[in-house]
């Protein structure tokens, strides 16, 4: 028999801020440090910018601005596949959920393989793009599915 014993929002919602401060703590100690080798340091001292031309001033605006994207960008991989290996793994599920006691399962109640795992967390995207509503959706629908689980066919359930 399937389980149907559905996570709703508020669950999700506390699982979510325990993956967000485990993520972002491990950002600080990685990503910071790193960019810092990296020489974006540089804007720590201000007596660099006071003999600074407008074309030496834009270079260094485009070069933060570009490391700022890239930065981003690996950071946003990273975290979806964080997501997408964890969701897919046999714990079935991130480190919140695992310390709220849920898991993240197919319709018929089956363990993720990792493309379903990964198009249900792409597809994230689009429920933050509408205002976050594809996530409140979760507090409402029947299933508690928010639109990236629906989309994916996906289910958060209570172990």
């Amino acid at each position: 028999m399937i389980n149907t014993n559905y996570a709703g929002f508020w669950l999700r919602f506390v699982a979510y801020l325990i993956d967000v401060i485990l993520i972002y703590a491990l950002q600080a100690i990685i990503i910071l440090p790193l960019l810092g080798l990296l020489g974006m340091s540089f804007a720590s001292d201000p007596s660099s910018f006071e003999n600074m031309t407008e074309a030496e001033a834009m270079g260094m605006f485009a070069t933060v601005m570009a490391a700022a994207s890239a930065t981003s960008l690996v950071f946003f991989i990273l975290v979806t596949l964080y997501y997408s290996f964890m969701e897919s793994s046999k714990f079935q599920g991130t480190v919140g959920k695992l310390a709220l006691g849920l898991k993240v399962t197919d319709e018929s109640g089956a363990k993720l393989d990792f493309v379903k795992a990964l198009i249900r967390n792409l597809c994230k995207i689009i429920s933050s793009m509408i205002l976050l509503i594809g996530y409140i959706m979760a507090g409402f629908t029947a299933k508690k599915q928010g639109l990236h689980d629906m989309i994916a066919n996906t289910l958060v359930l209570k172990k």
